[in-house]
């Protein structure tokens, strides 16, 4: 249920075509449920306008169908992160439209397409293609909650002139994200180039002294450059999500 629906549902309230209790019974199932292992949160989408998103790692293949499943039943796009292909089959057996993106390791359920305004889209930019996979989890996230992307690819700081051949589809973004390992120097190279803020995301790409993402992470949070802020490593989930909420404000 979403925010139209609550308030056409309001309104024929108002109008005297429902009465309270067909409302309640309505409203009830939007709560909690709690199926033992874990306690699903129907209400997020209407709090904030998208369904709870599961972290599959760690669960068990049933456990993730399970849950994935519930949340189908009362939410048309679902998404699942830190997926396995195990996981994706046990889901497709219960919901046969889930669709599994093996470098971004997500599983997604796309019943309603959200329209995307194009002028307001979201760059994803990586460093390198190592870097690819945590790029596609913050770009699939930010198209299955409405947003367009675009992709660039292979432009890090080792041959910088690929970057400024996509100058103009980065100043024109209105959020972007900047997926970098190694030393994780692109975010400050984007950030001072563009007004536009810029959603750092390191990877654990690198030789040993980049200790799995931890000297990507750090250079970025030391970035000279204003306007950056920095998600967790790999973290591409958390950036897309919140890439979605700023490019969603008005």
């Amino acid at each position: 249920m979403n925010h139209d629906e609550i308030r056409e549902m309001l309104q024929e309230y108002k109008n005297g075509k429902v009465d309270m209790e067909q409302v309640m019974n309505q409203l009830a199932p939007f709560t909690i449920e709690d199926i033992n292992f874990a306690k699903i949160d129907h209400h997020r989408s209407i709090r904030q306008g998208f369904p709870e998103v599961v972290f599959c790692q760690g669960k068990t293949v049933s456990q993730v169908a399970e849950i994935i499943r519930r949340l189908c039943d009362k939410n048309p796009n679902v998404l699942g992160t830190r997926a396995s292909r195990d996981m994706f089959k046990a889901v497709k057996a219960q919901v046969p439209d889930a669709v599994y993106h093996e470098m971004a390791r997500l599983i997604t359920i796309e019943r309603e397409s959200a329209a995307c305004d194009p002028k307001r889209y979201i760059a994803v930019i990586s460093a390198g293609t190592s870097d690819m996979p945590v790029a596609e989890e913050a770009a699939i996230t930010a198209e299955i909650m409405g947003n367009e992307v675009k992709r660039i690819y292979d432009v890090g700081v080792a041959g910088i002139h690929r970057l400024f051949a996509h100058y103009d589809a980065i100043d024109q973004a209105n959020v972007c994200i900047v997926v970098a390992g190694m030393e994780g120097a692109l975010a400050s190279v984007v950030g001072g180039l563009v007004n536009k803020p810029v959603i750092a995301v390191p990877t654990s790409v690198g030789y040993g002294a980049s200790f799995n993402g931890l000297a990507a992470l750090l250079s970025m949070l030391n970035s000279c450059a204003a306007g950056i802020a920095v998600v967790n490593i790999d973290n591409g989930f958390g950036a897309g999500r919140m890439a979605s909420i700023i490019n969603s404000m008005r």
